[in-house]
């Protein structure tokens, strides 16, 4: 699953790890460690989960990318419109520091002003990295020509996605 940050791809993913009956990493939850900082044991955790026969997590992380890429058996890609994104990371990030809302290792979204001072914070990392999953993607299409990209431009379409190919995809053949 990849897509801009505030896309909506952790949610996307989620749905389809309950569509498919299959295990959802939430990537995020085994990068951020306490205040915010890359917990040491991130890129053995990745490994351990992708172990596995079945799962479904976000395809983000420069450190874990081609390993992600290389032990996947379909990449759906969220590539939703910039003002889309914008106004769900915008929306997110708000709801996220107005209530104080604990996130992954006790981390909470940092106070808004923050966002006129670091380069990284989410709202302006989501602005200036949302071409960059275009590149990405290609990227992977020419190493990995064998790996099915499911590109979806709209929420109507992720969802006719999940409630048609993905579900049917779902039900066991007998």
């Amino acid at each position: 699953m990849t897509g801009t940050s505030g896309s909506g791809k952790t949610t996307l993913a989620a749905r389809i790890a309950a569509t498919l009956d299959v295990p959802h990493i939430e990537i995020d939850s085994l990068f951020h460690g306490p205040s915010w900082t890359k917990r040491p044991s991130f890129e053995e955790d990745v490994h351990r989960f992708s172990a596995g026969p079945s799962w479904v997590t976000e395809w983000q992380y420069d450190s874990v990318l081609a390993h992600l890429a290389g032990r996947a058996d379909l990449l759906v890609w969220l590539d939703l419109p910039r003002r889309t994104v914008m106004r769900r990371v915008v929306q997110r990030t708000l709801t996220r520091r107005l209530r104080r809302q604990v996130l992954w290792n006790g981390n909470i979204e940092p106070p808004l002003r923050t966002f006129f001072t670091d380069d990284e914070h989410i709202i302006r990392w989501a602005w200036k990295t949302h071409g960059r999953t275009t590149a990405r993607v290609t990227n992977l299409a020419r190493q990995r020509p064998d790996l099915p990209v499911v590109r979806l431009r709209t929420t109507p379409a992720a969802d006719r996605w999940l409630e048609g190919p993905l579900h049917a995809a779902s039900i066991p053949q007998g």
